[in-house]
């Protein structure tokens, strides 16, 4: 079982969408629908607490690699991020992704939280500080009128990889209470 509490308060996107909690529900969970919005993306999840979450390439490769904590749907979801198709980020410790789902007068509020256990560098954050914004926006354009935006995920932000290749040789997070 994974230890939640590790994982600090992080960075948090909140999106207002007129749609329901299952819908909503149904398309972080299901690869058919994440495929529409996730720039060709595709998240596999397994639907229990201790399940296994991937996101997949377009191409089939697994991209991000965790375990589901929380399940209980329509109204909450949060899984581990160990990002392994990018050279040394999944040796870096695993990061926790929720999503929180809230009945908002005729709309759905919907909340996703970004957390680590360790004082990520700000460079590092950058990527998904870079990425979140477009997914959810796109997730938000699908629910309400059946196409994605168009816009185009770009890579890594500068600084980023080099970021990831600093903290790799540090291992700051061992300084921090131990190995995670």
């Amino acid at each position: 079982m994974i230890d939640v509490a590790r994982f600090k308060p992080g960075t948090g996107y909140v999106t207002y969408i007129a749609s329901t909690p299952e819908e909503v529900w149904r398309a972080l969970t299901d690869p058919a629908f994440t495929r529409q919005y996730f720039f060709g993306f595709a998240v596999e999840v397994e639907p229990t607490v201790g399940g296994a979450y991937r996101l997949k390439t377009p191409d089939g490769k697994v991209h991000v690699r965790g375990e589901v904590v929380d399940w209980q749907p329509p109204r909450r979801f949060a899984s581990t991020w160990r990002v392994e198709s990018l050279p040394g980020y999944g040796d870096l410790p695993d990061c926790l992704v929720t999503y929180d789902i809230e009945v908002s007068g005729e709309a759905v509020k919907l909340t996703m939280m970004e957390q680590h256990s360790w004082d990520i560098p700000e460079a590092i954050l950058a990527g998904g500080r870079a990425g979140w914004p477009k997914i959810l926006s796109s997730l938000k354009s699908v629910l309400e009128t059946g196409k994605p935006v168009a816009m185009k995920m770009e890579g890594p932000p500068p600084g980023m990889a080099e970021a990831v290749r600093k903290a790799l040789v540090e291992k700051p997070w061992t300084k921090e209470g131990g190995t995670l």
